[in-house]
């Protein structure tokens, strides 16, 4: 009897930790020590040797991970992918060096940028291998949300009467170089006391594909303080021009059900003040609402809910001036748009800082480090607890999350 009772006792223990491991179905990608590693739920896998690999991104359906291998002087770019079904690296061509790709919102299929040409892969055997040119000129590109055309981007010129424009263009995926297939979108003015910018990028659409968002980038010197954030609706109607920011793509995101644009405003390249999370309401004649607290400053953010927003949180430091510049020990905090109101939810030790949330599903992720230590720790949090964990220990940077 006691044996069968301990048995009982195992069994039910087991299936406990199943469950709960099963209860995270959270997936990433992430860089230890220059290599790629996948973590899923609680399980981590190496798959890269001898590598430097950065800029890792899944492919649609999770099956595919994309990534650069290059090197600490920037004269590598070499695109590389992970297949997770036949669980090994290869090149989709024998030689292809970009550093801006992007993959099919419903394919896997992979667009890059070579030059100032813009290629999409081919298939083979069901997977992205080979290429075809799509387009000349190009700047910066997205896929727009049906995965069969791209919005692309011209860079701007100084001429001796002015910059010219930036000319934002719709092209299908099998243009093949045909310019007669490019549909001109808008143009954008520029103009050096008003919207200046030398190319825009950084391309993300609304929750329903009715609007795309964007970064201008002035020139280098003016680009390392502010950054016009523009809105352009899908048909090329109606441009809005949102603010002004930092050159940080992370620090401007869609809410997940609504036309609603979250973004740190605030011009100059130090983070010790004047960075103020907004909320635009691009349906309501862009109806902006402030969120910081005064004496505060935020630098990075994601939305929770569609009425939540995280943002990692610090006291401002208007008393420096000059010399090294000082780190900002952030926190994270929840932002209730509906009521308001505003908690602490992480609360790091001295010298530690929390930065870089992101939200999948029910969970909250976020990368923890310390001063002047550029290794960090990633922690997990789901919604209906209130322990989190740490889940990937020593990253190189901030994971890759896997969203369906």
């Amino acid at each position: 009897m006691p044996i069968k009772v301990l048995f009982l006792i195992l069994l039910f223990i087991f299936q406990f930790i199943s469950v709960t491991k099963a209860e995270v179905p959270v997936k990433a990608a992430f860089v230890r020590d220059h290599q790629l590693w996948l973590k899923d739920g609680d399980q981590e896998v190496q798959l890269t040797t001898n590598k430097s690999v950065n800029s890792p991104q899944w492919s649609y359906d999770g099956r595919f991970i994309a990534y650069i291998d290059g090197d600490e002087q920037g004269e590598k770019s070499n695109l590389w992918i992970y297949d997770t079904n036949k669980k090994e690296n290869y090149k989709p061509y024998p030689i292809i060096e970009t550093s801006l790709f992007r993959w099919s919102p419903v394919a896997n299929e992979l667009a890059y940028l070579s030059g100032w040409v813009l290629n999409v892969t081919k298939t083979k055997d069901g997977r992205p291998y080979g290429f075809e040119n799509v387009s000349l000129g190009v700047s910066e590109f997205a896929w727009f949300p049906n995965g069969k055309e791209f919005i692309v981007s011209t860079q701007s010129g100084r001429l001796p009467t002015g910059w010219e424009p930036i000319k934002l263009y719709q092209i299908p995926k099998d243009m093949n170089l045909n310019e007669n297939k490019a549909v001109l979108l808008y143009s954008i003015q520029i103009d050096e006391n008003d919207l200046f910018a030398v190319n825009v990028g950084d391309f993300k659409w609304s929750h329903d594909g009715k609007w795309v968002s964007f970064l201008g980038t002035p020139t280098p010197s003016w680009a390392m303080d502010s950054n016009p954030l523009c809105v352009l609706s899908s048909d090329g109607k109606i441009f809005k021009d949102i603010g002004r920011m930092l050159g940080f793509s992370d620090w401007f995101k869609w809410a997940p059900q609504a036309n609603q644009l979250a973004y740190i405003s605030g011009e100059g390249r130090f983070f010790v003040k004047n960075k103020i999370t907004k909320v635009a309401d691009i349906d309501a004649s862009t109806n902006q609402v402030e969120y910081t607290p005064k004496g505060y400053v935020d630098l990075d953010l994601d939305w929770l809910s569609p009425s939540k927003v995280i943002v990692a949180r610090s006291h401002e430091n208007k008393a420096w001036e000059e010399g090294p510049v000082p780190t900002m020990f952030t926190s994270l905090y929840e932002i209730d748009l509906a009521s308001g109101t505003q908690n602490q939810i992480t609360f790091p030790k001295e010298n530690e800082l929390d930065v870089n949330p992101q939200v999948v599903e029910s969970y909250l992720t976020w990368v923890r480090r310390q001063d002047k230590n550029y290794k960090a720790d990633v922690w997990i949090q789901h919604d209906m607890q209130k322990v989190a964990n740490i889940w990937i220990e020593d990253v190189d940077f901030s994971p890759v999350l896997f969203k369906k």
